[in-house]
């Protein structure tokens, strides 16, 4: 067993723990700590739906780094081996099998690899679907690992029909403040099918601003803010969108088309350098890593925000209530007031100060 970088996720000890299981050209679905490539031998193909995982992965000329589902090196019959490790979200072990299955040479093998609290006794099953004969290979370090080789019509052939994220995407309506709109999800994107609760007391909070633009949504997700942004201002804001997931960044492209929005989607680990200044920076940004509370998102959100929000410029974000958000705004952006509040969630307005006094050349 090749020797194991500390502190790795459970899930990618447990797969090296079990190497002699995946042989021939490998591919892995799902990384999220890049260290694991330097554990294993040889090369292959690592896919991450995380924009900042993926510059990691390019670091390892071996390894083909392939981001989200329309990656065009997620090549149909070109692997040994694939693992799947467990998504946050359920819904998208479905996709990653899917996805599994097509990149698959016939007779090979898929390796599923999860914890026990992100629900892998239930996952089981979806491989089973797919992998009749799955069986399990290891339970350790909290994961368990199985294995299966996926079976294919006779009607198919040896190969398999073409991959296809599109034919995955879904429409749902969304009203907020008398303005409806349609937006596009996927399997595990942010509050896929829905308005959460927390974006609808943004919105119907911007309802009642005179914004400027250009704007930026950071956190886009699939595009729900700028796309209602612009029918609320009949077509008068050119909006931005940046996410760190490819799945968003797909729904948001999607999203923004079908309404007509002016604006760009990009993929990005926080504010891209080259971004320009904006007049409007509006947000309902992530705080979670994995299950854990993580504010160091949002703080270097703010932090780079400073540098993109023209003076007087405003910023608009939405957070769960515990989270102490005016503290942050207070300090990298400029005087801070409360829009709304209820019993979850606050929207807080912030208004770029004349001199930031807290300079931050960290980027």
């Amino acid at each position: 067993m090749p020797d194991i970088p500390p502190l790795l996720p459970n899930s990618h000890q447990a797969l090296l723990r079990n190497l002699p299981a995946a042989p021939g050209r490998l591919a892995l679905l799902g990384v999220t700590d890049p260290r694991l490539l330097m554990a294993l031998p040889g090369g292959g193909l690592a896919f991450t739906e995380h924009y900042g995982v993926l510059q990691q992965l390019k670091v390892r000329p071996d390894w083909q780094a392939a981001f989200g589902y329309e990656d065009p090196g997620l090549m149909p019959d070109s692997m040994d081996s694939v693992v799947v490790f467990m998504p946050k979200a359920r819904s998208e072990l479905t996709l990653r099998l899917a996805l599994a299955a097509h990149l698959l040479r016939e007779g090979g093998r898929v390796i599923l690899i999860g914890e026990k609290r992100e629900g892998i006794a239930g996952a089981v099953k979806q491989l089973k679907a797919m992998a009749s004969d799955a069986v399990k290979l290891d339970s350790a370090r909290h994961c368990q690992v199985w294995m299966g080789e996926p079976q294919r019509p006779e009607s198919m052939g040896p190969a398999v029909a073409a991959f296809d994220i599109g034919q995955w995407l879904s429409w749902h309506q969304v009203e907020a403040a008398g303005v409806t709109l349609e937006v596009a999800g996927l399997p595990g994107i942010f509050s896929e099918g829905r308005l959460d609760d927390g974006t609808r007391l943004l919105l119907e909070a911007l309802a009642d601003m005179d914004l400027s633009g250009p704007v930026l949504d950071f956190a886009c997700g699939a595009g729900t803010i700028g796309a209602w942004l612009h029918c609320h201002s009949a077509g008068r804001l050119a909006i931005d969108g940046v996410d760190v997931q490819a799945q968003a960044v797909l729904c948001a492209r999607q999203t923004y088309e079908r309404a007509g929005v002016k604006g760009e989607i990009r993929a990005s680990d926080g504010l891209p350098a080259e971004a320009g200044r904006y007049a409007t920076i509006v947000s309902n940004p992530p705080f979670h890593t994995g299950v854990k509370t993580d504010l160091s998102m949002t703080t270097r959100f703010l932090q780079q925000a400073e540098k993109h929000l023209a003076v007087r410029g405003d910023l608009v974000l939405v957070a769960n209530r515990f989270l102490p958000y005016a503290e942050l705004l207070e300090k990298h952006i400029g005087a801070c007031r409360v829009l709304s509040s209820n019993d979850r969630y606050t929207v807080y307005h912030a208004c770029r100060r004349l001199a930031v006094r807290h300079r931050n050349t960290d980027g």
